[in-house]
């Protein structure tokens, strides 16, 4: 099997197979790996994926990437366990559509990505004999997906970064009773600031003997695992010969990045549908040509959104010809009308959300929360304004009971509590609170690993 590299962003010139761009992270450069191929599924493969399960889709879309890295028995197995829970598609009306991806053990989309790295991680350090450290951001889910995944790895150690007053309180606790090998720190900024710092972390020599890495969908053994529910979608919904409409909440736009790897992969995508909420960097510049990122970023309900400048954008923009570095600085524009032929790109208010919370439950007993209802406000204000037939699905990409508090507001109701989350209200927490500057984070890092 023709062995496929990755090659940063930014330009470095060292190009790594999947096994060292997973395991490094981020490029040298600040870059982000990226495929120099994606491989294409035929046309009579895809036809059929609507008689497979979800694992055995994964295999195909997954295979290809991972080249001969991995025995096909040995990715079977990886691949069952990484995905042993449900992925329902919840037809709301017509042919619209909700797909649930809050059903794994932290209730958000971040665990499909999160267990299959986990377990490719764990199973190249195994190989290897080494340990590794992986640090991540999180503005809500990725956290909570990230430390579960990694929990009790013998092999690796966990260190989350949260912005203190940004996140619920369940979403902070899915992180924070864990304990073992997963380090929690609670900053006093924004996710940005998260971000810059674990960025900063990655390049600076004083960590170099701890073999950093990220867990964040700037990892591309992240973002590529992502692409498989997309094929999963269109194969329940519109297969075998039509063309699906994608609605995606975004934030660090590493899910849709993954969607249109699977576009670009042979999967009939009409159009994405981009929705963003008031951190609407992106929509401004689909609308103008002009990007600038906002910072500080806008505080929003659909708080895993709230980001000024998105990672994955220099992956979008290399993906349409153009190149952004790590800070948003665009080196080389993108061709801006093949992603308005590709992309319709919309900002959400929270006043938007919350009355699309409490529509889609009113008029169709749909329940949402709020990142799923900008994903549902998207598509609606994309369907009133493009007349399209095609199946279409929305993105829910956390269970409506993380975000009791919105959910009551806008329909009245307690939202059904799984009984692993209602556990959580009991348990203790444990957190270190740090600075929202890179010293007082390098201290807390020095501390805990000296």
């Amino acid at each position: 099997m023709k062995k496929i590299m990755y090659s940063s962003t930014n330009g470095h010139p060292e190009l790594l197979d999947f096994k060292g761009a997973l395991l490094r992270g981020q490029a040298p450069d600040k870059g982000l790996y990226v495929p120099e191929e994606i491989p294409r599924i035929s046309k009579e493969e895809l036809a059929s994926f609507s008689e497979m399960a979800y694992p055995e889709i994964a295999l195909s879309v997954m295979r290809p990437y991972l080249g001969d890295l991995v025995p096909e028995d040995d990715l079977v197995a990886i691949l069952k366990d990484a995905y042993d829970f449900p992925v329902p598609l919840e037809k709301v009306y017509d042919e619209k559509y909700v797909m649930r991806l809050d059903r794994g053990p932290t209730f958000s989309f971040k665990d499909f990505a999160a267990r299959l790295m986990g377990r490719l991680m764990q199973y190249f350090l195994k190989q290897e004999g080494r340990s590794m450290v992986i640090l991540t951001a999180t503005s809500g889910d990725t956290g909570s997906a990230v430390a579960h995944a990694f929990y009790d790895l013998d092999n690796i150690e966990v260190v989350v970064l949260f912005p203190e007053k940004e996140v619920t309180g369940r979403q902070r606790k899915q992180m924070t009773t864990l304990g073992k090998n997963v380090h929690v720190m609670a900053v006093d900024g924004k996710f940005d600031d998260c971000q810059a710092m674990v960025k900063q972390a990655f390049v600076d020599p004083d960590f170099a003997e701890l073999n950093l890495s990220s867990a964040n969908s700037i990892n591309v053994g992240r973002l590529i695992p992502q692409s498989i529910y997309y094929f999963y979608a269109w194969s329940r919904t519109a297969a075998p010969d039509r063309e699906i409409v994608f609605s995606v909440p975004c934030g660090n736009f590493g899910n849709v990045m993954a969607g249109l790897i699977a576009m670009r992969m042979g999967l009939p995508v009409r159009r994405f549908v981009i929705a963003t909420n008031e951190n609407d960097e992106f929509p401004k510049f689909m609308e103008t040509g002009d990007y600038r990122p906002i910072r500080p970023s806008v505080k929003c309900i659909s708080n895993a959104m709230n980001v000024g400048h998105p990672s994955n954008l220099a992956r979008v923009f290399w993906l349409y010809e153009g190149s952004m570095d790590e800070n948003g600085n665009v080196k080389r524009n993108p061709d801006i009308e093949a992603m308005r032929r590709e992309i319709y790109a919309v900002c959400v208010t929270d006043a938007e959300t919350r009355k699309t919370i409490s529509d889609a439950y009113n008029r169709y007993d749909t329940l949402l929360e709020p990142h799923g209802a900008v994903g549902w406000a998207g598509l609606a204000r994309y369907l009133k304004e493009v007349e399209d037939w095609s199946p279409c699905v929305s993105l829910e990409t956390a269970d409506p009971a993380k975000f009791p508090e919105e959910v009551v507001r806008a329909v009245g109701l307690e939202p059904p509590v799984p009984e692993a989350m209602a556990r959580l209200d009991d348990m203790d927490e444990r957190f270190d609170l740090v600075a929202g500057d890179y010293q007082s984070f390098k201290s807390q890092l020095t501390k805990l690993f000296s």
